[in-house]
């Protein structure tokens, strides 16, 4: 009678234990069922060094599907890693597939995806490898079949030219280029990588895969593949493992064929935060008074790619709350933000920067940001807006702040409307920023300190400081971009400057006098600092004068 009584209140001491497991383990009702089942639990697999011999036996999209994945081998039998305690056919499936006797153990379902991400995300150098190797073996006319969801999918269906685009653009991502130029010539086809803002060679397959390659980037930008004479733009939407990543794609016909330049548009690369782009703390504090006023224009100037966007979103990003409401009209819209209206310049259509403008004013906007004032009707609606009371944010391309007031008004646009409603105008660069693992201090010329007006007693120790290359920064001797600022704050002063003359080089002159910091000087700075070298500032700021 003892022991019937003790079998029948088995289940019910079990499903108690189960629930007392579940509440140990932060309510993973999954890790209660496997330990009821006898499974070991691993709830961080980001101390375990995966065995890569076993990967290469387990397809990506097998492991990502199952969300199963082999993480040690033990005594001859391998360790496996699951979400679902109960599914066994994956199981199964997976001792086939590395053809060893298996041990499931349970892991939570975003540490297992996560590891995936990390083993399969391995593959540097592989595209040129692959370039090394490939050979014609009738690929001619396959390519565009597969459907590229994932960049880490390199299925076995997939044709060699598919297989290297993806590679191509894994690299891409990895290295952290800004851009992909897809050059074609008689020699064959040159792909070049932006890196930090400057163009490196890094692949040249052979001229006979040159048409299928670029074919394959026109078929996933969705594009028509028998144009080969007119310039054509598209996008491409793809993963790498959890990791959504936009193309931006262009192409234009020249002598040699056709030319593509892919723009990357990784949302997990971009630092959006006045506090994380490399202002100085007076010049970030000034800039904050400026997007808290109510009213006016504030405008970001510099030549293309010199992060002026960037910029404008982390001034955005600070302005977001419930009480505000901010628009932007831009040319494309690169990055969505959270609980902002975004508009899309779309030309077939005749929804240019003036006329999204001018509906986004009946949208009872706070905040307006244009993605840059290119013509007189976008400038005069900006100043418009502003004269009604709206804050503008927008970028012009100039070469320093005050020849923004000079180009407004080659534009057409009255001084007096100018000095009434801007309030600053920002300038920006983009130096790259010396590689810490091969940096390098050195004695430097006098030339160099002549440049940037540096004293040899102002630097710490005597000595600047250069990158030497190595692997890391792919023997550069830079890694990353810090911003070099100049930023012109409209006072009074500025303000009967702008109406009796409007000429960049007075205005300069005024400007410096009420102590605006040059671009010059914030980069000498940050040559003091050791951030970057002489020959960077003087890259992109060396037609501006400090003394106008």
């Amino acid at each position: 009678m003892e022991s019937m009584t003790e079998d029948k209140d088995k289940p019910e001491r079990r499903v108690h234990e189960g629930l007392a497991i579940q509440g140990m383990l932060g309510g993973d009702a999954q890790a209660a069922l496997a330990v009821q089942l006898g499974m070991r639990i691993v709830m961080d697999l980001s101390a375990i060094s995966i065995s890569k011999e076993h990967l290469k036996n387990v397809p990506y999209a097998f492991a990502k599907k199952n969300i199963i994945l082999p993480i040690e081998e033990q005594g001859g039998v391998v360790v496996v890693a699951v979400a679902d305690p109960i599914n066994l056919a994956p199981l199964e499936e997976i001792r086939f597939l590395l053809n060893s006797e298996i041990d499931a153990v349970y892991s939570p379902r975003e540490a297992i995806l996560s590891a995936i991400h990390d083993c399969y995300n391995t593959e540097h150098g592989a595209a040129s490898q692959l370039i090394a190797n490939l050979t014609d073996k009738g690929d001619e006319g396959r390519d565009g079949e597969v459907e590229v969801y994932d960049l880490l999918d390199q299925g076995r269906g997939q044709s060699p030219i598919v297989q290297l685009l993806n590679l191509i653009l894994t690299e891409a991502i990895q290295q952290g280029a800004s851009d992909i130029h897809f050059e074609p010539s008689e020699e064959g086809l040159r792909v070049r990588y932006r890196i930090d803002g400057v163009l490196q060679n890094r692949h040249a397959p052979a001229f006979e895969y040159q048409m299928q390659l670029l074919t394959r980037i026109k078929v996933m930008s969705k594009l028509d593949i028998a144009e080969h004479r007119l310039p054509q733009d598209g996008r491409i939407k793809l993963r790498m493992g959890r990791r959504e990543i936009d193309f931006r794609v262009s192409t234009v016909p020249i002598s040699g064929g056709e030319r593509i330049v892919l723009r990357i548009l990784d949302k997990g690369n971009v630092l959006l935060g006045l506090d994380k782009i490399g202002m100085l703390p007076s010049v970030i504090e000034q800039f904050k008074r400026l997007i808290d006023m109510p009213e006016g224009i504030v405008l970001v100037t510099g030549p293309t790619g010199s992060g002026k966007t960037t910029t404008l979103y982390s001034a955005i990003c600070e302005m977001v709350n419930d009480e505000v409401n901010i628009m932007t009209i831009e040319d494309p819209v690169e990055y969505n933000l959270k609980g902002i209206a975004q508009i899309g310049v779309h030309h077939k259509i005749n929804l240019d920067f003036a006329t999204g403008l001018r509906h986004i004013l009946r949208q009872d906007p706070d905040v307006i940001m244009v993605g840059e004032i290119r013509d007189r009707e976008t400038a005069e609606i900006a100043i418009q807006a502003a004269l009604t009371g709206h804050l503008v944010l927008s970028t012009l391309h100039t070469n320093d702040a005050p020849s923004a007031i000079t180009r407004l008004v080659d534009m057409g646009i009255e001084p007096y409307l100018l000095s009434s409603c801007i309030v600053g105008i920002l300038a920006q660069r983009l130096v790259r920023r010396i590689c810490p693992n091969c940096k390098e201090a050195y004695e430097p010329s006098p030339r160099e300190l002549m440049n940037l007006d540096i004293q040899l007693e102002s630097l710490p120790n005597g000595c600047l400081y250069r990158g030497k290359g190595c692997p890391l920064c792919y023997q550069t001797g830079f890694k990353g971009r810090q911003g070099v600022y100049e930023l012109m704050m409209v006072t009074n002063t500025v303000t009967k400057q702008i109406v009796t003359s409007p000429d960049a080089v007075e205005l300069r002159k005024v400007a410096l006098a009420q102590g605006m910091i040059s671009l010059l000087r914030h980069g000498s700075e940050l040559v003091k600092q050791g951030v970057t070298t002489v020959a960077e500032v003087l890259r992109v700021a060396r037609g501006i004068e400090e003394e106008g």
